[in-house]
């Protein structure tokens, strides 16, 4: 056989690729031994009988701590605070069982409503700001409770840093940053979501770190066991506020990376893969959706009365409630007499209303909008159309609204006409504005509309309107364009209503352009009779439609312009501790806190972060120039679970809140907060590793980690007062404020 140029044989190995060779199996046979060992050791139970000691005292020890560090004076102030506000009178809701609107998911509430039980609250307070808690409200237990949620993120930080494979000090060092990080601990003891948020979130990255561990033995016990429970930890997080989605990206990211790498393993059968997806459909995608709606139908059986939030859901939703006026009323719409509102069908329409106000701009017309909740302002009914006489209280003989003729809408309010022209519209540049114009004699033929009839979700009459079943369009019948609420919210000048255009050219089945009568009053007519049903929507169809409105009233949070939000945060305040957050009144008689992290374990982690980030540029860089850097799997490991991922969380709980243009406030940094700290641990491991090697290295690095540990206690201690309550005048914690941005012993200038 030929030989190659370089004077081996083809089958031969060059000395340097032969010294290479046996090196790499060196490395094996030891990663191979160490492995070996530990079987072993946990086969023979020969472990340190001090680890074993460890293992089983200080989350004991840390659990205790987090307790105090969360409760410690949990009753000092016995006003309402900050939120507690919106979620206290949220959780009363579910005490009362009435129905209510809010933008975020409801497993979180429920559980406020919950405490509120266990208290034995009955749900009478209404949690108005800076209120004083009545005798009957047992708000400490109901902040106990919640306290929980906060405490239990310390013992879940140690296991997750074990799990990681941190070494014994930087796993003590890491519990110490969530066990004393002082946002962590001013939140917790509130009645509030985050300390929720926050344990969900972190109880999904422990479970995920675990089932990672069990990657070598897929689809055995452990490893369903973890999947699941990762599964669940996610849909609970996402079902306490949404921003549990990035966290569920997350973990998304790392399967679609898992289930790549598997697709380049020619050893595994086409079986065994197609089972890996299975399973990650039902562990990671289907239950957590099952948690989700698991609490919306509960969030659907408790809350049975009518309330503030009903008219966000579909009309024939809202008549099954107890106490509902919707439904309530005669059959069939009479022209003048009949008093009506008037929702729109799209998922998350409102109500068509109106306002004395005009627009700024185009016509400068009466307003016309969509509302989301019950006003008087949305109060309608129907005229003859322009051009006929008008009705008048002395007819005798009732006229009755039908499918194809044409009809004036009159404001009850104002008196205006529902009125289209060609103006462009306020948002929708592409459609016509719709105004309130004229009066009975004031007006012109745009002034009338025809009633398309799309849908009888019954069998009564069909040429006629029913309030609630009938479906029908509003179309022009000058400028032939449909009455349509748009996806779109006006600026503050429209009070971010929703927007209503003429919408030309629409499809049939555009439900924009859909709409039915909610309620009906007329006394001339005859009630419904006693045995009629509304036809009553399924479960799905409520999910739906709720979490469309959830999202559109999401969507609205915008800052405004024209005004200025002393405590609202841009989002790189917050890594930077450039700002804090009053929670409560400052006066000199209240006892006061102040929401700001603890600068030590803040601005270590922010540093971590952004060296991290420059130290994964150069690796790819490196790599790129074909360097092997992580060639062993225990190193490649950690940097994947300890620093990439956790990089990515960050990112993924950070970045949103940069580009997005909704209100902000410093407490929506503690998800990512808690990822920048696993970084600020695995950078430490890291850079204190090489010392192993030197001659006092052990010795060198526990004082490192010992030195931090102590600086993160200390300076928490130094800043206790934030977080426990500040008594007395505001001056005498002046020393707190080493800033001028940071507001603690001085006036707030607005």
């Amino acid at each position: 056989m030929m030989s190659s140029t370089t004077g081996y044989g083809s089958h031969e190995k060059s000395p340097e690729s032969q010294l290479r060779h046996r090196d790499i199996n060196a490395k094996s046979e030891l990663i191979q031994e160490k492995v070996n060992e530990r079987e072993d050791l946990s086969k023979t139970g020969k472990v340190n009988p001090l680890l074993r000691l460890e293992a089983f005292v200080m989350p004991i020890v840390f659990t205790l701590l987090a307790l105090f560090t969360r409760m410690y004076r949990i009753n000092a102030n016995s006003h309402v605070v900050w939120d507690e506000a919106h979620f206290g009178s949220f959780g009363s809701y579910y005490l009362k069982h009435e129905f209510y609107h809010d933008v975020h998911p409801p497993l979180g509430k429920m559980l406020v409503g919950f405490s509120g039980y266990l208290a034995g609250y009955n749900g009478s307070f209404d949690f108005a700001s800076g209120a004083e808690y009545p005798d009957y409200v047992d708000f400490v237990k109901m902040r106990i409770f919640n306290a929980s949620f906060s405490a239990m993120c310390v013992p879940l930080a140690y296991f997750t840093a074990k799990a990681i494979g941190f070494s014994l000090p930087g796993v003590w060092f890491f519990t110490v940053l969530v066990l004393f990080e002082n946002t962590y601990c001013t939140l917790g003891r509130f009645i509030l979501l985050d300390s929720m948020l926050l344990c969900f979130t972190v109880a999904s990255f422990f479970c995920f770190v675990k089932f990672h561990n069990e990657r070598k033995k897929p689809f055995g016990r452990k490893w369903w066991k973890w999947m699941c429970l990762t599964g669940i930890s996610l849909g609970c997080t996402i079902s306490v506020k949404m921003v549990g989605l990035f966290v569920i990206s997350l973990v998304g990211i790392y399967t679609i990376v898992d289930l790549w790498n598997f697709l380049g393993e020619k050893s595994m059968p086409w079986k065994t893969y197609i089972n890996h997806w299975l399973a990650r459909i039902l562990g990671l995608i289907i239950l957590p959706l099952a948690v989700f709606m698991w609490s919306f139908y509960m969030h659907f059986t408790l809350l049975t009365n009518s309330g503030s939030g009903d008219a966000v859901m579909s009309s024939l939703y809202q008549a099954t409630l107890i106490g509902s006026e919707v439904g309530a009323g005669p059959r069939d719409v009479a022209i003048g007499s009949s008093i009506i509102t008037i929702k729109n069908q799209k998922l998350g329409g409102a109500l068509l209303h109106s306002h004395y106000q005009l627009y700024p701009t185009g016509s400068q017309q009466q307003q016309i909008t969509a509302y989301g909740f019950k006003d008087n302002n949305n109060e309608w009914f129907f005229d003859r159309a322009r051009g006929l006489v008008n009705w008048n209280e002395t007819e005798t003989d009732d006229e009755f609204v039908k499918n194809g003729n044409s009809y004036r809408l009159v404001h009850r309010g104002t008196g205006r006409n529902l009125h289209t022209h060609p103006v462009l519209a306020a948002m929708t540049k592409s459609e016509w504005e719709v105004a309130g114009y004229g009066d009975h004699e004031i007006g012109d033929l745009k002034d009338n509309w025809v009633i398309e009839v799309i849908e009888q979700k019954n069998d009564e009459d069909p040429d006629k309107i029913h309030p609630l079943t009938t479906l029908f369009r509003i179309r022009s019948d000058v400028m032939d364009c449909h009455l349509a609420q748009t996806d779109k919210s006006l600026p503050e000048w429209g009070f971010r209503q929703g927007e209503i255009v003429c919408l030309r050219n629409a499809h049939k089945n555009d439900k924009r352009t859909w709409w039915n009568i909610e309620t009906h009053e007329n006394e001339r007519l005859p009630e419904a009779p006693e045995d009629f049903k509304f036809p009553k929507p399924g479960f799905l169809e409520s999910f739906i439609h709720l979490n469309r409105a959830m999202m559109a009233s999401n969507n609205a949070l915008v800052t405004a312009d024209d005004k200025y939000d002393p405590l609202a945060s841009s989002a790189w305040e917050w890594p930077t501790l450039h700002t804090g957050l009053r929670l409560n009144h400052w006066g000199d008689e209240n006892v006061k806190y102040y929401l700001l992290g603890t600068p030590v374990s803040t601005w270590g982690s922010s540093i971590a972060v952004l060296g991290f980030m420059i130290y994964v540029a150069i690796l790819i860089l490196r790599w790129q120039r074909q360097y092997s850097d992580l060639t062993d799997s225990t190193d490649l490991n950690l940097f994947l679970i300890g620093g990439f991922y956790p990089l990515l969380g960050w990112g993924l709980h950070f970045m949103p809140f940069v580009i997005m243009s909704r209100v902000t406030y410093v407490h929506h940094y503690l998800p990512a907060l808690y990822f920048a700290l696993i970084i600020f641990t695995y950078v430490l491991e890291a850079c204190t590793k090489r010392l192993l090697k030197t001659k006092f290295g052990r010795v060198s690095r526990l004082m490192i980690f010992t030195t931090l540990t102590l600086s993160v206690t200390a300076c928490f201690a130094y800043f206790a007062p934030i977080s426990f309550g500040m008594d007395g005048p505001k001056e005498q914690y002046a020393y707190l404020g080493w800033f001028s941005n940071w507001i603690i012993g001085h006036d707030l200038q607005l």
